[in-house]
């Protein structure tokens, strides 16, 4: 049997193997996902190519179609028009066919067109990279057979499945199904595991939906992307330029009165304040069922958890009118989650002024501090000193 041209003990195959699909992770996450769809960051031309030649290479996919698909992903997140949402095609079908439904959409024109706008189109991209994407995997499993052998083909079935099993399938998959959140986009974003590492760091799914055009995708003083970690090594090098990263939340002494900057960073944090604000309620809410319950009135508490998390216009007719009827049945939950809609409503009206916006504001905490609740009291206090 043909051992190649490198014959190596069992483990030896196993790290060769992990280390080339993680190079793969790495070119997808920095080039094609931060730097090409998002624009977070500006490589230098070596690292770009280099990543653009290994992708065609291990992958043999198109920068501008999977970009464009990307983009897309985002713009129209957990609609019918998204390409691989799991609370539109189901979890099975993300995850065991992800690669399936990118195909699907790399064919419509349209989507390349909307979305592909500023990927790579020069000479050696229209004529090779794109031209001939199938020649690269090609290329790499007669390489793969002349180093190692028939082992060499093993590897590279390895290599083909990868991309599909861990990007297609788990991060757009269970990315938006399973794990969680540290913030609260209109969206099913996920965190999966704290520890960005197997996947370069894209398993900080939620904080990637949250913050989008962010280089850096760990938030929490807990969390590590691997990714970060190669791009300051590049930025180190001068091979990389970062362009934005996810803002952090600064806190001054509190405002007796809300102005413009106190605005701006509320509407600039506003995933993580609807998020604090769930939080801080929750005792409130807790305490506020037990009394129910003790007057025989029925209350769902796992519904009233996601209901504080969720805009009304996420909820199905159903849960409206479920939420409207617990309302009804108490004053203070009333007041919580109607306070809860009035201050997401601060981001959402376009059409009002920043003068009008900062007094909407300020006559919310007004309102927050005479409730009466002080999980209301202190949330407010807080968001004065927002800067």
């Amino acid at each position: 049997m043909f051992t190649g041209l490198y014959e190596m003990p069992w483990w030896g195959y196993v790290a060769y193997t992990l280390v080339v699909t993680h190079i793969t992770i790495a070119a997808v996450t920095i080039f094609l996902h931060r730097h090409q769809a998002h624009r977070a960051l500006d490589l230098h031309p070596i690292p770009s190519h280099f990543f653009r030649f290994w992708l065609w290479l291990t992958t043999g996919m198109i920068t501008k179609e999977w970009a464009a698909i990307h983009r897309k992903h985002h713009a129209k997140c957990e609609t019918a028009e998204d390409p691989h949402s799991p609370q539109i095609h189901g979890i099975k079908k993300v995850f065991w066919e992800g690669a399936e439904l990118y195909r699907k959409e790399s064919a419509n024109k349209e989507t390349l067109d909307r979305y592909g706008h500023g990927t790579p189109d020069d000479w050696i991209e229209r004529n090779l990279y794109s031209r001939y994407n199938i020649l690269g995997i090609s290329a790499l499993l007669v390489l793969n057979f002349v180093l190692f052998g028939f082992i060499g083909i093993t590897i590279w079935a390895v290599q083909m499945i990868w991309i599909p099993l861990l990007a297609a399938g788990v991060i757009n998959g269970i990315g938006h199904f399973w794990g969680y959140r540290n913030f609260q986009p209109a969206d099913a974003s996920r965190n999966i595991v704290p520890w960005g590492i197997l996947i370069g760091g894209e398993e900080l799914h939620n904080n990637h939906h949250a913050y989008g055009t962010s280089a850096k995708l760990s938030n929490a003083w807990y969390e590590f992307d691997i990714g970060w970690l190669y791009i300051c090594v590049l930025k180190s090098l001068g091979l990389a330029e970062l362009k934005k990263i996810a803002p952090k939340l600064k806190l001054a002494p509190a405002k007796p009165q809300c102005d413009h900057e106190t605005l701006q960073a509320i509407v600039t944090h506003r995933y993580e304040v609807i998020t604090g604000y769930a939080k801080s309620v929750r005792k409130t809410c807790a305490d506020e069922i037990a009394a129910l319950r003790s007057s025989a009135v029925s209350v769902d508490w796992s519904r009233l958890k996601r209901w504080l998390h969720s805009d009304t216009s996420a909820l199905t007719a159903p849960e409206r009118e479920q939420r409207e009827q617990v309302i009804k049945a108490s004053t203070k939950l009333a007041t919580v989650y109607t306070m809860r809609d009035e201050l997401a409503a601060l981001w959402q009206r376009s059409a009002a002024s920043k003068e009008q916006l900062v007094h909407q504001l300020e006559d919310w905490c007004k309102r927050a501090e005479a409730s009466g609740i002080e999980a209301l009291q202190n949330f407010s206090r807080r968001l004065r000193c927002y800067a």
